[in-house]
């Protein structure tokens, strides 16, 4: 199977790289099932429904989230009803929407996806490890599903590693998502499970973590804050990973970065190039 994961999406300029670039992206690679992280997709805090339909009119079959989900009160309300949009898992109880699901590829094969949030340097919630654990156990890869995806929405590289090496042998692919830079770490770990520490951001390479530089720069400087952060615009770059599994354990044969357009060098997998 070939699954594809889009990194934090950042604003205008993220928006629309995804609609120019992954239609063809989807299409080049004849990728079996994508994923989407748009938790800042909204100016760079949160998303919209209309957002969130014009990632899956582009090609997303799921899109995940992180701690900026509730950043648009409206995702309260619309995650009830759009399944394809993920919150992270480990949320307490009763909290709306839903943090893993079961989703159809094109191929016809069965692919959970989970949306953990860490815990260091962030909101004190449930143990990922332990909710991650709870539906492995559930649904187990080569019985109830096809592929395993994680998109582990940390802070600490240690936090995202020990996940990795938690699941070996047991998923598809552990990518961390939330700090906005792409990491050089992909591999394939020796139990089988593709992983990198995080998938880097979709946006404009040209600020910091997708943010017009000034204001980041000022509150560094004097410790004040003078405004709202403002997602930058201008080119983007396309940052995600590409995976390939083999059919019979659902365990990974290949990883490859991706990155498309804007500031960084590219790179595309070159292991779908028949």
């Amino acid at each position: 199977m070939r699954l594809l994961f889009v990194g934090d999406v950042v604003g205008r300029s993220g928006r629309t790289i995804v609609s120019q670039e992954l239609p063809r992206l989807r299409e080049r690679t004849k990728a079996d099932f994508v994923i989407l992280n748009g938790e800042n997709a909204a100016g760079g805090f949160g998303i919209t429904e209309d957002i969130c339909q014009q990632f899956l009119d582009a090609g997303a079959d799921v899109i995940t989230t992180g701690n900026h989900v509730w950043d648009q009160r409206e995702a309260l309300v619309f995650i009830e009803r759009q399944e394809r949009l993920l919150r992270p898992m480990n949320y307490p109880p009763g909290t709306p929407g839903r943090g893993v699901g079961l989703f159809k590829a094109a191929n016809g094969a069965d692919v959970l996806v989970m949306n953990p949030m860490g815990r260091v340097f962030m909101a004190d919630l449930d143990c990922p490890f332990r909710a991650v654990e709870k539906e492995i156990e559930a649904c187990q890869l080569g019985q109830g599903a096809d592929a395993i995806v994680i998109d582990f929405h940390a802070e600490a590289t240690s936090e995202k590693q020990a996940m990795g090496y938690f699941v070996d042998g047991r998923a598809s692919l552990v990518v961390g998502t939330h700090t906005h830079v792409p990491t050089a770490d992909d591999q394939i770990l020796t139990g089988g499970t593709a992983y990198l520490s995080d998938a880097g951001m979709t946006g404009n390479y040209d600020s910091i973590l997708g943010m017009v530089k000034d204001e980041p720069l000022n509150r560094f400087l004097t410790r004040i804050s003078e405004r709202r952060f403002e997602a930058a615009a201008g080119d983007a770059t396309l940052c995600g990973v590409a995976v390939e599994t083999d059919d019979k354990t659902g365990l990974a044969k290949a990883i490859s970065p991706i990155r498309i357009g804007g500031r960084l060098r590219p790179i595309e997998p070159d292991f779908w190039s028949e």
